[in-house]
């Protein structure tokens, strides 16, 4: 069975604590990620080298991998450089997620998919738009997310649930299709699956305890 066999039809789960937050810690992310295998998670999706290693310890499930980084001159931050590539290979990753949008960066697109498959890792791209899409699937993705959508300036504005339109694009395209971005209840991951998607990521919802208890703090007092 391939990687991808093994993640068609299934769930991942992005275990990103908020930064700097009091469950921001490796053996933490690693005990969230083992929870959530426990659970059912076919894959997950993992920030950081340290999160990574203390991870892949601890699973055997497939991880998507990626390093956030804050740049002065660049709006994109997830897995910009190519050491950083180099660097999540080494930490076990099985999948390498970068940004795929056109936006101005210090490593072009195409450098970081050849990187990622030279290292005989999966390159997944985390799009915005079908034209991300369309580049990173000629560039040598194997997965395209929907990760970015509503999160750029070109997409801001797309509204608070899952892109199902950008989803039929890719699926129409016959690449395997990530629903990720805003997949807050069971109900929007059953849609993203019949809207086309092969897999659906889900993070906030699961393991972002502040962001959870926010949503039912506003909710309470909103009565």
């Amino acid at each position: 069975m391939t990687l991808l066999d093994t993640l068609r039809g299934g769930l991942v789960v992005s275990c990103q604590p908020v930064d700097d937050g009091p469950m921001d810690r490796p053996d933490i992310v690693a005990a969230m990620a083992a929870a959530a295998v426990a659970g059912g998670a076919d894959g997950l999706r993992i920030e950081g080298v340290a999160n990574l290693k203390a991870t892949r310890a601890a699973v055997s499930v497939p991880i998507v991998a990626i390093l956030k980084r804050d740049l002065a001159d660049s709006p994109v931050r997830i897995t910009p450089y190519l050491d950083d590539v180099r660097a999540l290979a080494r930490a076990g990753a099985d999948i390498i997620a970068y940004d795929a949008t056109d936006r101005p960066r210090p490593e072009t697109s195409a450098a970081l998919v050849a990187e990622i498959r030279a290292a005989g890792v999966m390159a997944m791209a985390d799009c915005s738009t079908l034209a991300d899409g369309k580049r990173a699937q000629a560039e040598g993705a194997a997965i395209l997310g929907t990760t970015l959508s509503g999160y750029t300036e070109e997409t801001s504005g797309r509204g608070d649930g899952v892109d199902t339109d950008l989803i039929r694009a890719f699926h129409d395209l016959g690449a395997f299709v990530m629903a990720e971005g805003r997949v807050n209840t069971p109900d929007l991951a059953a849609l993203a699956m019949a809207s086309g998607a092969d897999a659906v990521t889900v993070g906030t919802a699961l393991t972002r305890l502040e962001h959870v208890t926010g949503w039912f703090k506003a909710a309470v007092k909103a009565v």
